[in-house]
C-alpha cells in the first residue's frame, strides 16, 4: 500500500473514527484503525466491538492495499504535523510497519494485518429512511440527558427510538428515562420507517452520534435491523449493536388527569431555581415550589447551610400546591426550552408532574417529586 493525502483530510478522519477507540483493550487489534486503500480514496474504520465508525477521504493512491496501525498514535503524529503539509503512507510488509513521510519527518508504526480486523456492519437492515441532520440532533439533545447510567437497568442505558402515534399522527419518537424524570420528542414520521422495530440505541451510541452530527448539516441516512443501528452521514458510516432488551411501558408514567395548569418564564424559573440551589445539600438537590394564585415562591432549606427563597410570577389558578424537585432535574430540563414559557401539569405533591416548553408542542417531560 502506497499513497499520499492531505493532512486536514486525515486528521479530520481520523478524528471520527478515533473516538470509538478504547485506550486501554485486551484484544491488540482494537487499539488500532483500519486503512485501506483503493480507487483514489482510502477508507478509515476503527471499532469497539460495540460501536464502528467508518470514514472514506480522497488520496493519491499509487499502490492498494489495507493495514491497521494504532489509531491514537497516529492521529497524534498528524495532529502534529504542520497545517498544509502532505502525509505520504507506505506499507512495509517485510518488516509489518507503516512508513509515515511529511516534509522531513519520519515514522515507523507497528502494523497488524487487515484481514483480523473486525467487521461489525455485516447484516441487512430491514427499514431504512432518511433524518435531516438538524432534527435528528434536537431529538438526541431533548432526550439523552434523562438516559439511566445505572448498569442493573441496562434497558434503560440509551434512547428508545419507535414509530409512535400523537395526536393521530405518525411520528418517529424517542424516549429516555432513568425513572426519575422521562423526556419525549416526536419528529414527523420518515417514509421507510413504519413498521420499524423499536430499538434502544445505546448511551455511547448517542453521544457518538451527537458528537458526529456537530460537523454535518446534510440529511442521515438510519437503517434499522433487530440487532443493529446504522447511520450515515456524507462520507461518515456509524453502526452500532443495539441494546438486547425491552423498554418498558413509559405511556404508563405519563399522567392523564393532571389539571393544574403553571405558566412560568424559562429564563426567570431557571434562574432562579439555580440561585436558590446554591446551598441545597449537594445530597438532596431538593428545591421546594410554593405555587399560589400568580405566584410562586421557590425556597431551599438546608439544615447545614442555611435557606434561601425567591419569589416570581406566574399563571396560576388553581388551589394553593407545594411540590419539591430535584434542582438538578429541573435545570437539565429547563436547558432543552426554546421557548419563553415552561408549562407545569401538575396534580398533587406526590404525582408525577409534566412539563412542556411554550414553543415546541412535539417535546413532552415527566419529572416525579421529591419529599421536601
Amino acid at each position: 500500500m502506497r499513497l499520499t493525502i492531505d493532512r486536514s483530510e486525515l486528521l479530520r478522519a481520523l478524528g471520527h473514527v478515533t473516538s470509538v477507540v478504547e485506550r486501554r483493550t485486551t484484544i491488540p487489534i482494537l487499539s488500532n484503525v483500519l486503512l485501506r486503500a483503493a480507487n483514489g480514496q482510502v477508507e478509515l474504520k476503527a471499532t469497539d466491538l460495540e460501536r464502528e465508525v467508518v470514514e472514506a477521504v480522497p488520496a493519491a493512491v499509487e499502490t492498494p492495499g489495507a493495514v491497521t496501525v494504532p489509531a491514537h498514535i497516529l492521529h497524534d503524529i498528524v495532529r502534529k504535523l504542520p497545517d498544509g503539509s502532505e502525509v505520504e503512507l507506505t506499507r512495509d510488509p517485510e518488516r509489518e510497519r507503516l512508513m509515515i513521510k511529511s516534509g522531513s519527518s519520519r515514522f515507523a508504526l507497528q502494523t497488524l494485518a487487515a484481514d483480523d480486523f473486525p467487521d461489525l456492519a455485516a447484516g441487512e437492515m430491514s427499514h431504512t429512511f432518511e433524518v435531516p441532520a438538524r432534527d435528528l440532533k434536537t431529538l438526541i439533545e431533548k432526550t439523552r440527558f434523562a438516559i439511566s447510567s445505572e448498569e442493573t437497568r441496562y434497558y434503560l442505558n440509551g434512547i428508545y427510538l419507535h414509530a409512535a402515534q400523537r395526536e393521530g399522527k405518525a411520528t418517529l419518537r424517542a424516549v429516555a428515562t432513568d425513572g426519575h424524570r422521562l423526556a419525549q420528542v416526536d419528529l414527523d414520521l420518515p417514509k421507510g420507517a413504519r413498521g420499524m422495530p423499536g430499538v434502544i440505541v445505546p448511551r455511547k451510541t448517542v453521544h457518538e452520534l451527537h458528537r458526529l452530527l456537530e460537523d454535518s448539516d446534510a440529511t442521515v441516512t438510519i437503517g434499522i435491523s433487530t440487532t443493529k443501528v446504522r447511520f450515515e452521514l456524507g462520507p461518515i458510516v456509524l453502526t452500532s449493536k443495539l441494546i438486547d432488551g425491552s423498554f418498558p411501558d413509559y405511556q404508563r408514567v405519563i399522567p392523564q388527569g393532571n389539571d393544574k395548569s403553571m405558566r412560568v418564564s424559562s429564563a426567570q424559573f431557571m434562574a432562579a431555581v439555580d440561585r436558590v440551589s446554591t446551598i441545597a445539600s449537594e445530597r438532596g438537590r431538593a428545591v421546594k415550589l410554593n405555587i399560589g394564585k400568580d405566584k410562586l415562591v421557590v425556597s431551599v432549606t438546608n439544615p447545614d447551610g442555611g435557606s434561601a427563597t425567591e419569589e416570581l410570577p406566574v399563571e396560576y389558578n388553581a388551589g394553593n400546591l407545594e411540590i419539591g424537585f430535584n434542582a438538578r432535574y429541573l435545570l437539565d430540563i429547563g436547558g432543552q426550552m426554546e421557548g419563553d414559557t415552561l408549562e407545569f401539569l401538575l396534580a398533587d405533591p406526590g404525582s408525577p408532574t409534566m412539563l412542556k416548553d411554550g414553543a415546541d408542542e412535539s417535546a413532552l417531560y415527566v419529572l416525579m417529586p421529591m419529599r421536601v
